[in-house]
């Protein structure tokens, strides 16, 4: 046995070892190797091989021919290529460890040969294709780790015959979603992750079967429904059911839980009146409960009304009160914790802390990280401690004025270390979102700052539209996990700056605008009616669209004519996607890499100004997943510009009844998704944005799919605000014909309820595949409607 262990070796790995005949186990881990594994090492008659946390690179190719392997563990390397098919000669193996590598490719299917395998680990690789269908060669596995390996969903079903797993880990898949999968064979189950893997449906109960479950993770998914009932399982001392749809009261078998235990149920729909009077500190309750603001906190988290505006914040994360010029810098010295929201003493912000570390017991001391090292930077008392998150962290700003803001984030590696050490091969990965928007993907501290104990900061610009603001950290399962500890990961930051980019009222002024107000507003009033008169047409010329819309209030920012030229190759008749309602609409590409759409209003369009206006004023404060987002607008004389988020799959109607050569094939399952989604972004800009909208013009045109096929609504054009008095709406008819309903078609008698009657015609093309607007019309039946109607009694 050849044992050095965390002995800080460098060098090479030797060829020579093989000479060793009679060697059966090598343990290099936690060194500081390079180069490749040798070839001779093909030879060998190896039982136990662990070379994690080291510098090795190179393929793995030779690896395979160790036919008498029963542990391999490559952890935390620089490994690449795919995995060889040769490595399903490994018919010993029981450990497979892969975590942390740069492996690409898809599983070869000879890895089913390895029917004796207990643990598989592939965690933090670039795996491509789905997830493999040949679990049921893997009946002896007893953990199976697969956290942001690169593959796709969904979940196999296959998963189910692991009865013996008692660690289940999947995280970070992209690709198509699934409902939950069928894991009610796995009784002896103690730690089951299933995080950020786009599952839909609810909760399953017979996870309450799960006697000896200590951990549960179905955060960052689409889950919804009530919580079931998990009051009986004793061992279950740790949930995270963040990011979900959850609805429906809170149990009471987890607001009786004591602070022996860590329940997460923050960014989530459920009852307001579940909501306890006092919260306790082991369960996240930020933004878990339904109502027309979710940024309102409950009353067990101080719903204090501002007392006055803020025009900026400035926090040292984990660390002291410090001054660094005229800026003070305010304390953030709570401990946190696996599930906490913490709320400063003048309720102007405070953090949400999400997570554990994993294979490790956490404690307090764990979210904050103390650098011991000499720091010879700038501002080095920024950069002294930091807080630390093992999964989601957002600090949470209140009662700040409305208007734009500099974002300044404060970044230093003070975990990792630089020297000649294992302490130095491991890499923090992470993501960063600013108003729900992600700035930063895979962001390294040490690799942007050039190095460690190194300041970075990036700055970017936010939107304060409803006196909040949110910044989250999520480490999206990439990195390592073992260095130079386990449970060494996840986003860290050093200090937050948040400023204005508009001046403070004076309140010396203030009497002096009042007086002034008073003089002008006679003289306002004049202008205004003027203005109304200009609009209706009463006086002659004609309204600036650039006024009108420089006069909004967007929450999205302006584009300049020579960025959308430059991302759309100047119009390119190869970029043209299609024509929309307002014109022209362009694929281009901005120079961070994001694709866009954007709709270039045509001089010929029907539709005026005011239209227009509606549609950016409208779009720019919606933000659900199944309504378009809108990035922008330009307004470059007379062009005016909307700049949508890019839809890779058109829209529904091409998906149904596009060209034969392409359309998109949806199977069952992808359909009914798609009808509840579409209800879903109805029932948000009828019920729950902050501007009752009633569209008017559904129909599959208007729907458009993203590259998972999820749909969103978008053109807004038509869209009437649904005044909150009026029960209903007498106005202009306006729509597609066809999809409108009778009474609005007849009389312009307008309800939501015109829009569900869209979604009907909608649904009936998604389910029939077949278009309403093209359909033949016979003596039996004119359109699609009647077409079903004459054909639901015959039971067709």
């Amino acid at each position: 046995m050849v044992f050095f262990k965390g002995q800080d070796l460098d060098g090479t790995l030797p060829p020579a070892v093989v000479k060793l005949r009679y060697l059966k186990q090598i343990d290099l881990n936690r060194n500081y190797l390079s180069g490749t594994i040798p070839r001779e090492w093909a030879s060998a008659k190896l039982e136990f091989l662990a070379i994690s946390a080291n510098n090795l690179s190179g393929r793995i190719d030779y690896l395979g021919n160790i036919t008498t392997l029963q542990t391999l563990s490559i952890e935390s390397n620089l490994f690449s290529g795919p995995i060889p098919p040769e490595l399903g000669n490994l018919v010993d193996l029981e450990t497979l460890t892969l975590n942390a590598n740069n492996l690409t490719g898809e599983l070869p299917t000879t890895l089913t040969n390895l029917t004796k395998l207990k643990n598989l680990r592939i965690s933090s690789n670039n795996f491509t294709g789905r997830m493999p269908n040949f679990f049921g060669s893997w009946k002896q596995l007893q953990a199976l780790e697969l956290q942001a390996s690169g593959m796709e969903g969904p979940i196999p079903s296959s998963l189910s015959v692991l009865s013996n797993l008692t660690e289940l880990r999947i995280s970070d898949l992209r690709g198509e979603g699934s409902l939950f999968p069928p894991l009610q064979n796995m009784g002896g189950m103690k730690h089951l992750m299933l995080r950020s893997c786009n599952i839909s449906g609810k909760i399953p109960s017979y996870i309450s079967n799960m006697t000896q479950l200590k951990i549960l993770d179905l955060s960052f998914n689409r889950l919804e429904g009530n919580i079931p009932d998990f009051g009986g399982l004793t061992k279950l001392d740790t949930i995270y059911l963040t990011a979900n749809l959850l609805n429906g009261p809170i149990p009471e078998w987890i607001k009786g839980r004591d602070y022996r235990y860590q329940i997460d149920v923050s960014y989530n729909n459920f009852s307001a009146s579940s909501a306890p009077n006092t919260c306790p500190a082991n369960i996240n309750l930020f933004r878990s409960f339904y109502g027309p603001d979710k940024s309102i906190l409950t009353e067990c988290l101080r719903n204090n009304p501002c007392s006055k505006d803020h025009y900026s914040l400035h926090i040292n994360c984990g660390g002291n009160v410090i001054s660094i010029g005229r800026i003070k810098y305010e304390a953030d010295l709570d401990p946190g914790g696996a599930a906490k929201f913490v709320l400063m003493n003048d309720d102007s912000w405070g953090f949400s802390s999400t997570g554990d570390f994993l294979n490790v017991d956490s404690s307090s001391k764990d979210f904050i990280a103390e650098n011991v090292s000499m720091i010879r930077m700038n501002e080095f008392e920024l950069y002294r401690n930091a807080r630390l998150s093992p999964l989601s962290l957002t600090y949470y700003a209140r009662c700040l004025a409305k208007g734009k803001y500099t974002v300044k984030l404060h970044f230093a590696e003070i975990i990792l270390r630089n020297n000649r050490s294992f302490y130095s091969v491991g890499r923090r990965i992470f993501d960063v979102y600013i108003q729900g928007e992600l700035v930063l993907e895979d962001f390294d501290i040490e690799k942007e700052a050039g190095g460690v104990d190194k300041p970075v900061i990036r700055n970017f610009t936010a939107v304060v539209t409803n006196k909040t603001l949110e910044i989250r950290f999520y480490w999206a399962g990439k990195g390592t996990q073992d260095v130079p500890r386990r449970g060494t990961y996840g986003p860290l930051i050093s200090a937050i700056t948040i400023d204005s980019d508009f001046h403070p009222p004076d309140d010396r002024k203030r009497k002096i605008f009042l007086a002034l107000g008073t003089v002008l507003l006679a003289s306002t009033l004049v202008f205004t009616i003027l203005g109304i008169l200009r609009w209706k047409g009463y006086l002659g010329g004609r309204t600036s669209r650039e006024h009108d819309l420089k006069g909004l209030d967007l929450q999205t920012g302006f584009f300049t004519l020579r960025q959308i030229k430059a991302a759309t190759n100047d119009f390119d008749a190869a970029n043209k996607l299609g024509e929309g309602g307002f014109g022209a609409v362009y694929r281009g590409t901005l120079l961070d890499g994001t694709t866009i759409a954007v709709k270039q209003l045509s001089s010929k369009s029907k539709q005026g100004n005011q239209e227009f206006v509606n549609e950016i004023g409208m779009i720019s404060g919606l933000q659900h997943p199944n309504v378009v987002r809108l990035y922008g607008c330009c307004i470059d004389r007379n062009q005016l510009l909307l700049v949508y988020e890019y839809m890779e799959n058109n829209s529904l109607a091409h998906a149904l009844f596009g060209p034969e050569e392409g359309p998109v094939k949806l199977d069952w399952h992808t359909r009914q998704k798609i009808c509840v989604s579409i209800a879903r972004g109805l029932a948000f800009l009828h019920e729950e944005s902050p501007l009752k909208i009633v569209h008017r013009d559904i129909k599959t045109t208007n729907v458009l799919l993203d590259r998972d096929l999820n749909p969103k609504i978008s053109d807004f054009g038509l869209a009437k605000l649904d005044e909150e008095e009026n029960t209903h709406i007498s106005t202009r008819v306006a729509g597609t014909i066809g999809y409108m309903a009778p009474e609005y078609a007849l009389w312009g008698y307008l309800t939501y309820k015109a829009d569900v009657y869209s979604f009907g015609i909608v649904a009936l093309e998604i389910v029939a595949g077949k278009n309403n607007t093209k359909f033949r019309p016979t003596d039996d039946f004119v359109c699609l409607l009647d077409w079903v109607g004459r054909e639901q009694p015959r039971g067709t």
